[in-house]
């Protein structure tokens, strides 16, 4: 089993329950069973349909969170991980459910949200997309460099002394300042595991000082990689310590051990946290960009571009999207959370005009570049706080939405952007969502004036529990 530390307070003394059924999945998805006095039991690395053994770690006045301390029978909805990580690495906490029951359970949350949180009328949700690739489907992936990496439990009970402490790899769940190692990670294609592996190395070899999260020292402190269905890469060095000579003889090494690399970028970051969409960014080699292709489009990708990170299935999700909107080319459109435009030109050749908005400047730019390089002359993009762009002001001046596509971050939208969506009643909206939950809540605001005529979730990420889902509103 893996090694738990630390994981209950005194106060909460840890109980032990035998033969539990998990009966469900719940959120973030864990387990769902009932404890012997009623509560629910929230039960970490299990699958609907397994009875365990478990011993709780964390009391709540209706719940408990718990972890199995042996499976008594196992669910037939079980695989075998193909990972060598699964269960201590939290990136693919259902790679040991088969992949039919994780959409199963995917579309059942999606339902569930709607009706439990949205309370609208809903038509029958349309079967859930699923994903062709059910591993190396991710096009971008973000390591973290560390000098105290995770140790097993084999390793902290042995009586060795043990030298090796650097790692490249993930955060173990829960625990910001303790990365595992990761030898072959099955979320993204080569040669993502062969940079990774031989970057690790390299510093490894020539005493180059791994990041302390604790102590805020060292040079290397994490490592992007970004691929297109085009074929080209992207990697981005995030160097904490700026040490010429040393940031020169690892990037001169990726730059030769991977001559075809697109792109090889580094940034200098000492602020607290390791985000990079407030830092400079370093071209070293080669262009500062990728690009990735969908139905004869370019889209220029910088590495602070928001993409979706499932090339293949993205493709599914904006055809969904351009269906759902149904346009006859006279319609002005609306984009919002536009990202890199990429929604606004996939529908713009059946549109009269598209107006796209977006948080980040970069995105924003990249976007106008996409449609000038697109040829595109039918699309805006305009970038600031959604709120505070898109105002009365801004319609006057772009013209009233006959559609509204909308495609906000996993906290949703904002209230006043919903309020304004109420005010200008476009005939239709499409919404796309990576929180069906937050998803439902906005749906219950726009019921006054809105029905749900369509609902498709989509399969972007599998292996985990994530799911998008596409929502189509129409005028009452």
């Amino acid at each position: 089993m893996p090694y738990f530390c630390g994981m209950a307070r005194k106060k909460n003394k840890r109980k032990s329950f035998e033969d539990i059924e998990v009966i469900d999945a719940g959120s973030k998805g864990k387990g769902i069973g009932k404890a012997p006095d009623g509560r629910v039991l929230i039960i970490d690395k299990v699958v609907p349909g397994d009875i365990v053994n478990v011993q709780t770690y964390k009391k709540r006045k209706a719940y408990y969170q718990a972890k199995p301390t042996e499976i008594v029978k196992a669910s037939d909805k079980r695989t075998e991980p193909v990972c060598q990580h699964f269960g201590v690495c939290g990136g693919c906490k259902w790679q040991n459910m088969a992949y039919e029951h994780q959409l199963f359970y995917k579309q059942k949350e999606v339902e569930e949200n709607l009706n439990r949180i949205g309370k609208i009328d809903l038509p029958e949700t349309q079967p859930i997309l699923g994903s062709q690739e059910i591993y190396f489907y991710r096009n971008k992936m973000e390591f973290s460099f560390s000098d105290s990496r995770w140790l097993t439990e084999d390793e902290i009970n042995s009586e060795e002394t043990i030298n090796d402490k650097n790692a490249l790899g993930f955060h173990i769940p829960g625990m910001w300042d303790k990365i595992l190692n990761i030898e072959k990670c099955h979320l993204q294609a080569d040669p993502s595991n062969d940079l990774r592996n031989k970057v690790r190395d390299f510093a490894d070899q020539n005493n180059l000082e791994f990041f302390n999260p604790r102590h805020k020292t060292g040079l290397l402190r994490t490592m992007m990689i970004r691929t297109t269905s085009t074929g080209e890469t992207m990697v981005l060095i995030q160097f904490y310590d700026d040490l010429k000579e040393e940031r020169e003889l690892l990037l001169d090494y990726i730059k030769d051990e991977f001559p075809h690399l697109t792109s090889l970028l580094y940034v200098i970051n000492q602020k607290a946290n390791d985000t990079i969409y407030d830092q400079e960014i370093v071209c070293y080699a080669s262009r500062d960009h990728i690009f990735e292709s969908m139905e004869g489009l370019k889209f220029k990708i910088t590495a602070k571009s928001f993409y979706q990170t499932n090339s293949e299935q993205a493709y599914e999700l904006y055809k969904i999207t351009r269906d759902y909107a149904d346009l006859k080319g006279d319609e002005l459109v609306y984009d919002l959370y536009t990202g890199t435009g990429t929604i606004a030109q996939f529908v713009a050749k059946k549109a009269k005009k598209v107006v796209g908005i977006e948080a980040v400047p970069d995105a924003i730019e990249a976007a106008k570049e996409n449609a000038k390089a697109n040829g595109i002359d039918n699309t805006s993009f305009f970038a600031g706080d959604m709120r505070k762009v898109f105002t009365d002001e801004f319609i006057a001046k772009n013209g009233q939405p006959n559609v509204i596509i909308t495609d906000p971050p996993r906290e949703g939208m904002h209230a006043d952007v919903v309020a304004q969506i109420l005010k200008l009643a476009p005939e239709k909206i499409v919404y796309v969502s990576c929180n069906s939950a937050t998803q439902a809540r906005d749906l219950a605001l726009l019921d006054s004036l809105y029905k749900v005529d369509k609902v498709q979730p989509v399969d972007m990420f599998p292996q985990t529990h994530h799911v998008e889902n596409v929502v189509r509103l129409s005028l009452k």
